[in-house]
Parts: structure tokens; C-alpha cells; sequence
């Protein structure tokens, strides 16, 4: 008899250890070492994986958001440089980046887009852009700039005989200057530009612009 209930009590001390290891239903799992105490995956910042980065404010007076651009701006127009403005600068920058392309627009059959104008090494106390800005490779505030055409602004194009087209407009706050010399192909410069760029965004900001020409 001593047995049966000594046997009785390893029985009932082993169910309870079962059940006390045993995550309940609904329960949250332990979360990982070195990982956060709700067992999520985290944001990270600079220094720790990929995470989201802060979002700038980009605008312009000359149209809004996602709407018309103005023929002015265009190839049908002036083809001057439209005015921007930015805020919700992060502290640390250094320089800017803005590229502007034709998202629509597809060139040979690589992903290459259109591009109608890039500047870097914008100065870090910069907080907008003038309309018509001068055409020269290099300014003297050392930013540079190139296009598709030109060593400045190309303006939108798009034929009357298809849809508007999306003309993208990015800007980047940078923690570092960039070392890339414009040249002769714009489409060389561009991906020298982005591949100098990775791992010194701070912040982005995107503003868009539609246009086609008229019929």
C-alpha cells in the first residue's frame, strides 16, 4: 500500500512539472536573447538591422502632391527647375540627395527608369530649392547635378499619345558627403550616386507630379 501511493504521488509531481512547462494557450513565447521583452522583432535603428528610417516633409509651390505639373516646368514649357521646400530634418545631416525620374518610362530592358534630374552633396543647412536652378555640373555651393540630357534639369515629356506618366520626385538626408564625379552617362552616374548612398540615409522624403503632353 505504502508503494502504490508513494508510486501515485511521482505520478502527480510529474504532471505538475509537465504543466508548468507548458506554455498556456495564448500565451506570448519567451522571447529570444538579446531580443525585445515582448518577443517581437524591433525597428532598429542605425547600427542595428534594417529598419524604418524617418520620414522628411517635401512640397512644392508650383503644384500639388500627386497633381498636374505645371507646363511651365515641362519640355512643352520653360523647362525650368520647379521650387521645393523641405522640413522634418533629422539631426546629423550632412548633405542631400534629390533624384527625379519618370517611373513610367522604362529604358532598354534593364530596371533603369528615366532620369530628369539629380543632385547630391545639396548642403546640410539647405532647406529648399529655388525655381530655375542655374544649369552646371557643379554650383558654387558644391552642389552637383546631371539629368539624362543635360548637366541640370530635364523637364517632363511625356507623349499625348499615352497615359500621364509619374514624375517621382526623392529627396535624402545623408550623413556624409558624396564622393562621385558627374560624367558623360548619366545612367552610370546615377547608380555610382545610389551605391554611395547606402548605409548613410538618415532620412527620405517623396513628392510626386503628373504630366502629358497636350493633344
Amino acid at each position: 500500500m505504502r508503494v502504490f501511493r508513494l508510486s501515485l504521488a511521482v505520478i502527480a509531481l510529474s504532471a505538475a512539472l509537465v504543466a508548468a512547462q507548458t506554455p498556456q494557450r495564448g500565451a506570448q513565447p519567451p522571447a529570444a536573447p538579446g531580443g525585445p521583452p515582448d518577443g517581437r522583432g524591433g525597428r532598429g535603428g542605425r547600427g542595428g538591422g534594417r529598419g524604418a528610417i524617418p520620414v522628411m516633409t517635401l512640397t512644392s509651390s508650383a503644384f500639388a502632391d500627386g497633381g498636374q505639373i505645371p507646363a511651365k516646368y515641362t519640355q512643352t514649357g520653360g523647362e525650368v527647375s520647379p521650387p521645393l521646400a523641405w522640413s522634418n530634418v533629422p539631426e546629423g545631416v550632412v548633405s542631400f540627395a534629390l533624384i527625379v525620374h519618370d517611373v513610367d518610362q522604362a529604358i532598354g530592358n534593364g530596371t533603369d527608369d528615366l532620369l530628369h534630374w539629380m543632385l547630391w552633396n545639396i548642403p546640410a543647412a539647405t532647406t529648399s530649392l529655388p525655381e530655375r536652378v542655374p544649369v552646371a555640373s557643379q554650383l558654387p555651393d558644391g552642389m552637383r547635378q546631371i539629368s539624362a540630357t543635360s548637366p541640370g534639369y530635364r523637364g517632363p515629356g511625356a507623349l499625348a499619345s499615352g497615359p500621364a506618366h509619374h514624375y517621382v520626385f526623392e529627396l535624402f538626408a545623408l550623413d556624409a558627403k558624396i564622393d562621385v564625379q558627374p560624367t558623360a552617362d548619366a545612367f552610370e552616374t546615377r547608380a555610382a550616386v545610389l551605391k554611395a548612398i547606402q548605409g548613410h540615409i538618415l532620412a527620405k522624403a517623396v513628392y510626386g507630379g503628373l504630366f502629358r503632353r497636350p493633344q
